[in-house]
């Protein structure tokens, strides 16, 4: 079939506008296709290119190609978007900076006829385009004197855990940024940052707390949350929409990292190191629990009201042993109606068997308490629930259980599905998004002074052996022994 000329052109010129048409079509020979997430990464830089904002903050675990689409592919189409276009592209060394600008030259000299141009002057850390661009790579700190911009891109500046946890490389990178990088540009040009967060103080992190109206920020969590941008049910992996098997590697991954790494570099949430408010060298994750005859067994429960938004309501059930050392035992959490974080209150009463409950007085007890006291009795959930006010503010209501954790931490099961978005949670109090694990546990606290401890297990005796029986036992017909003579 012979092609024809005008449908090319007309093809070659909408890939020329449309930066989604640009991806596949460069892609499409190495039979990759965009995901979900990269259509919506995609979106967002069209809108930069567009003009529609020009601060761009990209948060997504490592391995998810962004990278390819805003330090490979992005790059290659802007500087079709006209004449006398410029770019710096950044990373966190000359040699990762180096590699990007190679990729962004394959793609050009691949699809030259496609985008228009072709390249002129060709180095590694320095070339220019037949249409008069130019494009700049450098390491963060590297020299992009004399050179201005229209966009830059800024991939990946922190390397490591190490420079990310350095105040003084944090320090430098903010400096180059202030001095170097932003006074490179010129009028109008956008700021593209794509990044893992390993630090709250990272760059990105900097750039929140001073300028947070300015930037547009799009954050993509391994595992879904609430509100997730793509659409996506809590618990959800990302990139599960392909056979690329992204999704199950991130199972695995969430399975073996740290609580520090997975809520940073995984959930784009960073947790600092030690905590403020709870310390993390009072957690104290164990591979199995005591046995339950063991244990007091005690919870509290944190409720709220709003079903699919708004707080959560979290059931927590704690454990004291034979020592006095408090166990976390379960917890349940949910964005849900009364009707089921009543029936999960239920589930736990049944299968731990309390001996007392903490809650909050006010209104949603008052409101909910009947329905509650029903489907305890029905499904015979019993449990003695004990009422506290709410009094000061959410740091004093938990202080009684930061002491205690203080004295002798808290062990918690290392394998549970909720552990380390509890421990996340604990580490960034008061400051989190969230805290009402934290005050289910308060709650907790508040039974402390009734909390009584746990029971060592009973020690099996041998049975003491029956000699009168055994010597009988062994006698024949014959010869029976009396009792008389034994």
């Amino acid at each position: 079939m012979e092609s024809d000329p005008a449908w090319e052109l007309g093809q070659r010129r909408a890939i020329r506008r449309d930066f989604g048409l640009w991806c596949e079509h460069a892609l499409a020979p190495q039979g990759f296709a965009p995901a979900a997430h990269h259509r919506l990464l995609i979106r967002e830089l069209q809108a930069v290119a567009d003009g529609v904002h020009d601060r761009l903050m990209v948060f997504m675990p490592p391995g998810s190609a962004k990278s390819t689409y805003a330090s490979d592919l992005f790059p290659a189409w802007f500087l079709a978007q006209g004449r006398d276009r410029r770019v710096i592209a950044t990373s966190n060394t000359a040699d990762l900076a180096g590699a990007f600008s190679r990729r962004v030259r394959g793609r050009i000299r691949a699809h030259g006829l496609t985008l228009g141009y072709g390249l002129d002057r060709e180095a590694e850390d320095l070339w220019t385009t037949t249409n008069g661009g130019e494009y700049r790579a450098a390491g963060i700190g590297g020299v992009i004197t004399g050179l201005r911009a229209d966009l830059a891109l800024i991939d990946d500046p922190v390397k490591s855990r190490e420079e990310a946890d350095s105040e003084a490389r944090r320090n430098r990178v903010w400096e180059w940024y202030q001095d170097d990088l932003r006074t490179r540009l010129r009028p109008g040009a956008a700021i593209v940052v794509v990044q893992t967060r390993w630090n709250e103080d990272d760059l990105s992190g900097r750039l929140l707390e001073t300028q947070r109206d300015r930037w547009r920020v799009v954050s993509l969590a391994a595992e879904a949350e609430a509100d997730d941008p793509l659409g996506r049910s809590p618990g959800e992996m990302l990139w599960a929409d392909d056979a690329y098997g992204y999704a199950a590697s991130l199972t695995r991954v969430k399975a073996e990292a740290s609580t520090r790494s997975w809520s940073a570099l995984y959930q784009q949430r960073p947790v600092p190191d030690t905590g403020d408010y709870f310390l993390a060298e009072w957690l104290h994750p164990a591979d199995s629990l005591p046995e339950r005859a063991t244990l007091r067994v005690y919870g509290g429960s944190d409720y709220a009201v709003t079903s699919g938004g708004g707080d959560w309501t979290v059931h927590v059930v704690v454990g004291m042993d034979p020592q006095g050392r408090l166990w976390l035992l379960d917890l349940w959490r949910g964005q849900s109606a009364s009707d089921a974080w009543i029936e999960a209150f239920c589930d736990l009463v049944r299968r731990w068997r309390p001996i007392g409950w903490a809650e909050e007085t006010g209104q949603i007890r008052a409101g909910v308490g009947p329905f509650l006291e029903r489907r305890m009795r029905e499904r015979q959930a019993y449990v003695a629930r004990h009422a506290f006010p709410t009094r000061g503010d959410k740091a004093v209501r938990a202080q009684s259980i930061r002491g205690r954790m203080a004295l002798d931490g808290l062990h918690l099961p290392r394998a549970a599905p909720w552990r380390q978005t509890f421990e996340a949670e604990l580490l960034t109090f008061p400051a989190g998004r969230h805290d009402d694990q934290v005050d289910a546990l308060g709650l907790v606290g508040q039974l402390l002074d009734r909390m009584i401890k746990g029971s060592a297990p009973k020690l099996k005796l041998d049975a003491q052996e029956d000699r009168y029986a055994k010597l009988f036992a062994n006698d024949d017909d014959e010869g029976a022994t009396s009792w008389k003579t034994v």
